[in-house]
């Protein structure tokens, strides 16, 4: 009997994102029992609609919230919320698998390979390895981040009350969640380059990857050992699309608004802004200025921006910054009439052109798809609002133009799916809930038609 039941696990076929896509399910739910407890807000009562869109945004690392965090969830609550996002920006594989190295026990294969798939793992680097080296980063980052925080907040808050803030906010930023403990985010440090600086650093560090983050200490650790080190392709263009993001973004952000939301603002808090809304777009959530305040091209930029998000591996989401470099390399080698796709001195594989333009398409059709079942749901919203909304939700971003809390029902669960889409990735989606089919054993004759 016990040799029959473990042929029936042994012949059970999972498809590594089934993994991926149900464990964030699993936590989610869970998360919404323990926010649905009375222990876990300020008043005792919270719906479980609300509970759901908490949890989902906290362990898809987004930020959108329909309860303010710091009035309305008791300090457990706010416990609760960290834990989730913390979870959820490591991944639950990791996590799960911390747990068990941890213990003292061995990997599943079928983990191993969900792992690798997660964090873009092709070399030979062993799982086990993998985990310790995520683990000590992001142990590394989030506590110096803290430790910054603090020495700014100790003389404004308690102490335990100190500690905390530095501890929620520094996990908040790095693993790109956009959760804050104040009403109006980090509005009132929008001229702290202390405050600033700080979260800008650990937000772009959780959004370049973990692979990336490897391969940049193994490369400086080589300088060191005077040890001839290269990084890979996979590392150059993720730091030449987030470099040349982050630059052109900041530059136009400045000369757009300049006369407008940042009319008022001193010169250095004109630069730490404009750099501030530059970073925070790429799946952070925090802001540092009245967002409904910004013109329209410049809300228009911060779309952009959100769709294309953070790095594979990393605590974000969006289409990913490897991505959008591959298609505008692709775009690139058809203007100059190349046959291949170059980058780097390396070629792409056109097998990978075709997945980043699947990804960009499926991201949209779930986008367009949000869109037009919140027009015809929720009434009196205006176009600008709701494509903000959904674009901020697919990213996992967080920001908003105050539509989330005005949403019923059935908008709240539609921001929901697409948060979750957006944090698992599309494809990831596709693979966990499409049936598999069988490959034909013919091909039909190729015929053209005409296209453009």
């Amino acid at each position: 009997m016990k040799e029959k039941k473990r042929n029936i696990f042994k012949e059970a076929k999972f498809h590594p994102a089934q993994f991926l896509a149900v464990s964030f399910i699993i936590t989610i739910l869970i998360g919404t029992i323990l926010l649905c407890m009375p222990f876990s807000t300020a008043s005792g009562r919270i719906s479980f609609t609300d509970a759901l869109f908490t949890s989902t945004s906290a362990v898809c690392v987004t930020g959108l919230i329909v309860k303010d965090t710091g009035t309305y969830f008791s300090p457990i609550g706010q416990v609760i919320i960290m834990m989730l996002f913390q979870i959820g920006g490591l991944g639950i594989m990791t996590f799960s698998t911390l747990v068990l190295l941890v213990a003292g026990k061995s990997i599943a294969i079928k983990e191993s390979i969900t792992l690798k798939e997660d964090f873009l793992q092709t070399s030979s680097l062993r799982v086990n390895s993998l985990i310790k080296n995520i683990f000590i980063y992001t142990l590394c980052i989030e506590f110096s981040g803290a430790v910054v925080f603090y020495l700014k907040f100790h003389n404004k808050l308690q102490n335990g009350k100190a500690l905390f803030h530095s501890i929620f906010h520094s996990i908040s930023a790095f693993c790109n969640a956009g959760f804050c403990l104040y009403k109006d985010s980090f509005e009132l440090y929008r001229g702290d380059v202390w405050v600033n600086v700080n979260l800008m650093v650990l937000i772009v560090l959780g959004g370049l990857g973990f692979m990336v983050l490897r391969e940049t200490a193994e490369t400086f650790s080589g300088l060191l050992k005077k040890r001839r080190t290269r990084f890979s392709l996979h590392a150059k263009l993720v730091y030449k699309v987030t470099f040349f993001l982050l630059v052109f973004s900041s530059v136009l952000f400045f000369i757009l608004e300049y006369n407008h939301s940042l009319k008022n603002y001193s010169t250095g808090e004109k630069i730490l802004s404009s750099l501030f809304q530059a970073v925070t777009p790429r799946t952070a959530g925090f802001n540092t200025m009245d967002l409904n305040a910004l013109g329209f091209g410049v809300v228009f930029l911060l779309i952009f921006l959100m769709f294309v998000g953070a790095s594979p591996g990393s605590t974000g989401g969006g289409i990913k910054t490897s991505t959008a470099g591959a298609v505008f390399a692709f775009l690139k080698s058809k203007l100059l009439a190349r046959e291949t796709v170059n980058v780097s001195f390396r070629t792409i594989p056109f097998t990978l052109i075709i997945k980043a333009f699947t990804v960009i398409t499926l991201a949209m059709c779930v986008i367009c798809a949000s869109v037009f079942v919140l027009l015809i749901t929720q009434p009196g919203v205006n176009m600008k609002e709701v494509f903000f909304e959904v674009f901020s939700a697919f990213g996992t971003v967080g920001l908003s133009l105050g539509l989330t809390p005005r949403l019923n029902g059935i908008g709240k669960i539609v921001i929901v799916m697409t948060m979750y889409i957006g944090r698992i990735g599309p494809l990831t989606f596709l693979y966990a809930f499409s049936r598999k089919r069988a490959e034909g054993r013919y091909d039909y004759v190729e015929e053209s038609i005409m296209i453009g």
